[in-house]
């Protein structure tokens, strides 16, 4: 397909063009495979070549590829596991209660909004609720999904390839009358199918694909592969350790966080203009299932009593967990209801928990010169970016649980810290370019980018 001179010079040209997106294509996989191959058949520590000669390497690769057809293989159960519970989460996505709201005007549907039906919070315990069903009666056991992890990943990430395709060629060859039309692509065949060829595809007018990935796949599967490990350890023990119950915390708290405030996703810059590619579904369908889960798989691999960490050491990490998660929840709140508020909008959700400062009182802002407005009060006020902070030190947390001993569950916050980095860059460039001097005097009273009175 043909681009004009205009949508060339908007194309993006991010990672590096087609030779940095195809690198990461090969990459991804690659990695999540060998964090995986290291955590199943190495006691957790990186897998190393016995040499670094060509046939050390070799040699090397071979066994890797062994432990995958061994331990990862694709098999029929996996998919039907897997797609099952897509499947269900979709049926759940367009015939649950919620609240129905409309995102931004889209330039490319001249101004139109597209309408959205929020019920992940109702999905999630619905979830929960027939699965405690399914294993209490035998059905389906939940800690099936631990041992059946490398093969759900392996179809998690060959799935994530075939939409990406489906997407991709449905939307150059049939547009809005399969999915949605392409917009402004570079060009470049492999550079837009890890981008994305649309930006809203849908099935129907409901079920919009970016906004069903978002939430319901990467989260709910992280949370519930959690909870197996505390089922299997009290199946094993006879009690589940300090350390799984707080990766259960941890993953139940980050997963409600964001059903609960799933119309607050709606109007984000990712939901209007990030288009919707192999980025946006390899991770929502395999990476953050299959890599941020490494804590779960350590603890869950090792008997309750090689991690007994002192008393004063998991209340730090609990407190630490709390203390973030209560910014990370409040700040996001305070700022979407700004918007609302800014916008005459004011129906409040009330979906658990409700927390102390949620919304802010006669809030200080910026109108600036393009209509836009900038929080300057509530933790904005205290550093620009501090959600992208506490966030992080969320991920630390799940990692800290684990101890030392270990590096894989340290990969999910070294890969977060890369990605939030980025956002940041990213995030400046398109802040500098849309308020311009406005944004000067905004960096002015909000000096601080991630860490109050530091940095």
């Amino acid at each position: 397909m043909k681009r004009n001179a205009a949508s060339a010079e908007r194309a993006p040209r991010e990672f590096g063009g087609a030779k940095g997106v195809l690198a990461m294509m090969a990459g991804f996989p690659s990695i999540m495979y060998y964090l995986w191959a290291s955590a199943k058949y190495n006691n957790g520590q990186f897998l190393q070549p016995s040499s670094y000669t060509l046939s050390g390497l070799c040699e090397f690769f071979r066994t890797i590829g062994n432990y995958i057809a061994i331990g990862a293989y694709p098999s029929r159960y996996a998919i039907t596991i897997f797609w099952t519970f897509v499947i269900t989460q979709g049926i759940f996505y367009v015939t649950l209660p919620g609240v129905r709201t409309r995102g931004l005007p889209l330039k490319h549907r001249n101004n139109a909004s597209l309408p959205y039906l929020c019920n992940a919070v109702w999905s999630f315990y619905t979830t929960i609720v027939i699965l405690a069903a399914l294993h209490l009666t035998n059905v389906f056991r939940i800690t099936t999904i631990l041992d059946q992890f490398g093969p759900l990943m392996s179809v998690a990430i060959i799935s994530s390839f075939i939409i990406t395709l489906t997407l991709y060629l449905g939307s150059l060859l049939f547009g809005e009358r399969l999915f949605d039309k392409p917009h402004d692509l570079s060009g470049n065949p492999i550079y837009d199918y890890f981008m994305g060829a649309s930006l809203n595809p849908r099935i129907g007018k409901l079920l919009d694909l970016k906004m069903f990935f978002e939430v319901r796949i990467p989260w709910f599967i992280l949370f519930f592969l959690s909870v197996a490990a505390a089922v299997r350890q009290f199946e094993n023990y006879g009690y589940v350790s300090p350390q799984i119950l707080f990766v259960c915390f941890a993953h139940y708290l980050y997963a409600n966080a964001c059903a609960k405030g799933e119309e607050l996703i709606v109007p984000t810059w990712d939901m209007a203009y990030e288009k919707f590619g192999f980025m946006l579904i390899f991770w929502n369908m395999a990476g953050v299932p299959f890599t941020y889960s490494h804590c779960t798989l350590f603890l869950a691999a090792r008997n309750p009593k090689q991690y007994e960490w002192s008393s004063s050491y998991n209340i730090a990490i609990y407190a630490l967990l709390i203390c973030c998660y209560y910014v990370f929840d409040t700040c996001n709140s305070q700022k979407n209801r700004f918007r609302n508020q800014i916008h005459g909008l004011t129906t409040t959700r009330k979906s658990f928990p409700q927390l102390p400062w949620q919304t802010i009182k006669n809030p200080t802002f910026i109108r600036c010169a393009n209509g836009g407005t900038l929080l300057t009060s509530g933790w904005y006020r205290y550093a620009r970016k501090i959600h992208y902070t506490v966030d992080f030190f969320q991920s630390l947390s799940w990692a800290m649980i684990t101890g030392f001993s270990s590096p894989l569950p340290y990969f999910y916050p070294c890969f977060f810290l890369i990605v939030l980095v980025h956002r940041v860059s990213r995030d400046i460039q398109k802040c500098k370019a849309k308020y311009g001097t406005d944004f000067d005097e905004y960096c002015r009273i909000c000096p601080y980018l991630f860490i109050p009175y530091v940095f």
